[in-house]
């Protein structure tokens, strides 16, 4: 069991699986890219189906979400998902993605056993979403997210970040449009995890702004904190339901008291929090022998130091020194 010290236990394991992606986010890196890790420093295929086997046998995890960078991008994907698949006990598996390249993956990865998908996808505007990601692939997203929903990937949940003066006025519209799809839309306060350091408190599309917004064209009934449980996104039934909008205040509103996520990077560092800038080496261990029991150790002792909370709130408050795209969100 992975417990800390104020008596949370982790049982859902986000693991990067790259730090490389196709896109170039304004809230994420630069237009030039980043330095990316070099490939003897990331995690094999063996030794990332390995630490995710110790996590779900030995370590209680249930739950494990694919990420990066953009997790499409890594080649041995549909095999890791397919091996772990074949745990026992079997882990409930997602997939957080830009949605390029979806179109042509998601069938594959249903059939590995992959049980959905998360797509960021910011704008319903073609040229907005160019500005937004320095590229022009609008398009190949909203196409991945027909194959995911097609394929069974489902609930296809979509995340969607507001930026002052780009996509603030289009919070209704995604709903509307999501609502018509049967996606369920997400909204992620802008978090301070930007390879630039250039985030600023100030001025950010708050949840309480998403909201008021959402409530000019929509009845939107709060589905209460017993639904929630543990997870990020505080939801609302939208006009009566079925569908549901969520609203993940990682800033404003956060829910750290209730956390139960651990993270393993691409090259596999332990993460205990997004925010934090301490890490445990998984990777030495694995590549100098450790047995399984002593990885749990190793995994079980780096979660038992996590802190309360994010500290976004402290006036000290340091951003971590690895981007978005390296610890995998």
């Amino acid at each position: 069991m992975l417990i800390d010290t104020f008596g949370r236990v982790a049982t859902d394991l986000r693991v990067s699986l790259t730090d490389r992606c196709n896109l170039r986010c304004t809230y994420c890196m630069p237009e030039e890219g980043l330095q990316w890790l070099a490939k003897p420093d990331l995690l094999t295929d063996d030794e990332i189906v390995r630490l995710i086997r110790v996590a779900v046998t030995d370590l209680g995890i249930t739950q494990v979400r694919f990420t990066g960078g953009e997790p499409l991008l890594r080649p041995g994907l549909v095999g890791i998902v397919e091996r772990v698949a074949a745990l026992e006990p079997r882990p409930r598996m997602s997939l957080t993605t830009n949605g390029i390249g979806l179109k042509r993956t998601a069938r594959a990865l249903a059939a590995a056993g992959l049980d959905r998908v998360n797509v960021s996808l910011d704008t319903l505007r073609p040229d907005v979403f160019k500005t937004l990601t320095r590229r022009d692939r609008h398009q190949d997203v909203l196409d991945g997210l027909e194959a995911a929903r097609t394929e069974g990937l489902t609930p296809v949940k979509v995340n969607t970040v507001l930026m002052p003066g780009l996509n603030d006025d289009e919070a209704p519209d995604l709903l509307a449009w999501a609502v018509a799809n049967d996606y369920e839309l997400r909204f992620i306060e802008q978090m301070p995890l930007d390879a630039q350091h250039g985030w600023k408190r100030d001025g950010m599309i708050t949840a309480g702004d998403i909201l008021q917004s959402l409530r000019t064209r929509f009845t939107l009934t709060d589905e209460g904190t017993a639904e929630r449980g543990s997870a990020p996104a505080e939801r609302w039934v939208v006009d009566g339901g079925p569908h549901r909008v969520g609203v993940i205040g990682s800033v404003t509103r956060p829910f750290c008291a209730a956390c139960d996520r651990t993270r393993l990077t691409a090259d596999g560092q332990v993460r205990t929090c997004l925010f934090a800038r301490e890490e445990s080496d998984l990777r030495a261990a694995l590549r100098s022998g450790a047995s399984d029991g002593e990885i749990a150790r190793l995994w079980k002792l780096a979660m038992w130091g996590k802190k309360a909370g994010s500290g976004l709130d402290d006036p000290s408050f340091l951003q971590p020194d690895r981007p978005m795209s390296a610890i995998g969100g």
